[in-house]
């Protein structure tokens, strides 16, 4: 899409949509025509707080409806939203926070301790809005928005503003952030004309965070598509298959640890889903078998997508017709998208024959403009207009990509991205631990688990209980160890980098998906 500009899109999306619903949470809705008032009154507040274009806003908090108020309020003052992963411990919100030059930060109450705690350490932070009201010294969301009138700021919008920032996990246990642009969603709402199809008559669930740009696309795609998005505080199993029963949803975005919850569930089967006609997954693995299961509970289309969060969610989509286990391509995540160029190279960056496995690289208009505030980030991971993905696959002979491994050791848990150095870190601080190796194995129910293979000092006894609990006071939860192995030592190649794949092939011996 040329010239694309999100907020002119959804703006044209509510002029047509007026009194529909667009939003449902927690008991409240709210209609396109009340939407678009709503975000003009968060963007004009934003300008009056002296918010210049392009400066960084925090958002911490739930799956809310009112984020999409400040999402697009935002993006009408030009001001970028960065999101913050909830899921966070109190350093690394600082230094997400601090690496932004966040001025605002917009926190719900659930994260109010935290955001008092870490306020000292912020000093770019010039105001905290609550969002769910209820602080003494804070403004009430709802009080600050509604002191502005709600007119259009009629800014000079630019395709390459860049519209959000969301942060993954680095290799050196920093944290980046992602720019994505108006362009970038232009592109990502191209690709996913192809593969959703949603109409205004769709009613689509909103259950993935809002700090994930998968839970960001399901929101701004039935948005653009004029439907109606029920956002769910959180995932709640029981509470999906209410919404499904009851409210009739058409369309479903899930990652595989959802499915699987779903299918847990001891009445799914009885269950009245006939409402739903297509259920999106990815994110992370997903075994054949589970979605053999969920197909025969939800006989509406599957769709797989696969993506990163630097090429705004997008790259190949796997189509209802390819889900016939006659076709064996339930393993591949698809072909690439409309507008989207793939190559498997090799070490080299010189692409690999047809079925020899390499790294997977994507050129498209939906990759991100960088890395905010590391240029060599950024030029290492693209190169050329390509971006290089750290996963490693090969393209079948008609043209479907499967993904076989990954390039880096980023371990992904349940739809969170892990990196062991991060993981390592964290441990090394134990004056116990003598040496340490983070790998994923694989799990059940979250795709992969955290393990930690530990070397202590000699003498030392250390339970994996107290291993486990001295992480917690360093990292967020996700990324804990979920088992600990003792060994006597670690093996490592000349150079003394440690060869986790030693480490991790025992723990894989007759599964041959590791990502998804």
């Amino acid at each position: 899409m040329d010239e694309f500009i999100f907020i002119d899109a959804f703006e044209a999306q509510a002029a047509k949509q007026g009194d529909a619903t667009a939003l449902v949470c927690a008991g409240r809705e709210t209609s396109y025509r009340e939407l678009s008032d709503l975000s003009h009154q968060v963007g004009q507040k934003l300008v009056a707080e002296g918010i210049s274009p392009q400066a960084r806003v925090g958002y911490l908090g739930g799956n809310s409806d009112l984020y999409f108020q400040m999402l697009l309020g935002a993006q009408k003052a030009r001001a970028v939203v960065v999101g913050v992963n909830s899921r966070l411990a109190p350093p690394e919100v600082a230094y997400v926070l601090n690496d932004a030059k966040a001025e605002i930060i917009f926190v719900s109450k659930a994260f109010v301790p935290l955001i008092e705690g870490i306020l000292p350490d912020c000093p770019e932070v010039q105001k905290v809005i609550a969002m769910d009201g209820g602080h003494s010294e804070w403004e009430a969301f709802s009080d600050w928005r509604d002191g502005a009138k709600a007119e259009p700021l009629g800014l000079a919008y630019k395709t390459d503003d860049d519209f959000i920032q969301l942060y993954t996990s680095g290799t050196t246990g920093h944290p980046k952030g992602v720019q994505l642009t108006n362009e970038n969603m232009g592109s990502a709402l191209e690709q996913a004309g192809y593969w959703a199809n949603w109409e205004p008559q769709d009613h689509v669930l909103l259950c993935m965070p809002l700090f994930h740009i998968a839970g960001v696309n399901v929101g701004l795609i039935g948005l653009f598509e004029g439907t109606k998005v029920t956002v769910l505080e959180e995932v709640d199993p029981v509470e999906i298959l209410r919404l499904i029963e009851e409210e009739q949803v058409s369309i479903l975005f899930m990652v595989p640890a959802v499915i699987l919850f779903l299918m847990q569930l001891p009445r799914i089967r009885e269950a009245d889903v006939s409402s739903v006609r297509q259920v999106i997954y990815g994110a992370s693995p997903i075994a054949e078998e589970l979605l053999l299961q969920a197909s025969q509970v939800f006989t509406g289309d599957f769709v797989q997508v696969y993506g990163l969060t630097e090429t705004t969610g997008c790259g190949t989509s796997l189509m209802p017709e390819d889900h016939d286990p006659a076709r064996n391509k339930l393993r591949s995540c698809g072909k690439p998208n409309v507008g989207v160029e793939i190559r498997i190279v090799d070490e080299n960056g010189k692409s690999v024959p047809q079925g020899e496995v390499g790294e997977i690289t994507m050129r498209a208009k939906s990759n991100m403009k960088g890395y905010w505030a590391k240029p060599d980030a950024t030029k290492d991971a693209v190169r050329d207009g390509w971006f290089y993905t750290g996963d490693a696959g090969f393209f079948d002979d008609e043209g479907y990509v499967f993904i076989h491994d990954r390039v880096k050791d980023m371990i992904v848990s349940g739809g969170e991205n892990v990196y062991p150095a991060e993981v390592e870190n964290a441990l090394f601080a134990h004056p116990d631990i003598a040496d340490v190796a983070v790998i994923g194995v694989p799990d059940e129910k979250w795709g992969e688990a955290v393990k930690a293979c530990v070397v202590l000092n000699s003498g030392a006894s250390l339970s994996e209980e107290e291993i486990i609990a001295f992480a917690r006071e360093r990292i967020a939860g996700y990324k804990l160890p979920k088992s600990v192995d003792y060994v006597e030592a670690l093996p490592r190649n000349p150079s003394g980098k440690i060869l986790r794949r030693e480490l991790r092939d025992p723990y894989w011996e007759g599964h041959d998906r590791r990502v998804g």
